[in-house]
């Protein structure tokens, strides 16, 4: 069996803590004193009891920055959708952890306010990306605005399933839920742009065969022209 850690025995020691005592009662001494290290070694790894139950968030977030800015304005979306999925497996990693983290916020207070603080950090980098990928106009802003909201409101719906136990699949479901969040949003019609010269290809299905479609389209073509 692999030795935890002293950060690992340090974020098990504040959530045995946390459950038995309570958050307010529970402070870093009584933190060290269970994981069997000193003050010092617990601010080398963590700056408050508060970060141990939020200490990987900055990581992340530079993790979901680093996926947008590699993407080019043809795979925006796509670095979102990616975006998203990365953040819901970071929690599926943690398992329990998530589960308890979770638990905690819904009873304290602070913990819940520093949850919405995290929540809206996420959701302005996307906000952020996304406007700079629309265009910088008013409502491009407003579209970025209602973007992002969507797509922090799609990930926090799937986890918060997860996290209750009523999610089998929450990568499928995240998914989905991101197929329907850009259904909502779609890109611009490449109509409303000026046409290019080229090749026009038209598919379409129908029961008639070779010979008899061929000239109906020369017709069709001719009359466009």
């Amino acid at each position: 069996m692999t030795k935890q850690t002293a950060r690992e025995r340090l974020a098990r020691a504040a959530f045995e803590l946390f459950d038995e005592r309570g958050y307010e009662q529970t402070t870093v001494d009584d933190i060290a004193d269970r994981a069997g290290v000193g003050r010092t070694t617990f601010f080398r790894h963590y700056r408050s009891k508060e970060e141990v139950i939020f200490p990987d968030h900055d990581r992340l977030l530079a993790r979901i920055d680093g996926r947008l800015t590699t993407s080019s304005s043809g795979t925006a979306l796509v670095a979102v959708s990616d975006a998203v999925r990365l953040v819901l497996l970071h929690y599926l990693e943690e398992g329990d952890l998530a589960r308890r983290r979770y638990a905690l916020t819904s009873k304290v207070p602070a913990l819940r306010d520093r949850e919405i603080a995290s929540v809206a950090r996420y959701q302005r980098l996307f906000r952020e990306f996304i406007a700079s990928w629309m265009g910088d106009s008013g409502a491009s802003s407003l579209r970025a605005e209602l973007m992002s909201a969507a797509v922090v409101a799609a990930h926090n719906h799937v986890l918060r399933r997860w996290l209750r136990g009523d999610s089998a699949d929450p990568v499928a479901e995240v998914d989905a839920a991101m197929r329907d969040v850009i259904g909502l949003f779609p890109v611009a019609d490449p109509a409303d742009s000026p046409a290019a010269p080229g090749t026009t290809v038209v598919a379409f299905s129908t029961g008639k065969g070779l010979d008899a479609l061929l000239p109906e389209l020369r017709r069709l073509l001719e009359g466009d022209g």
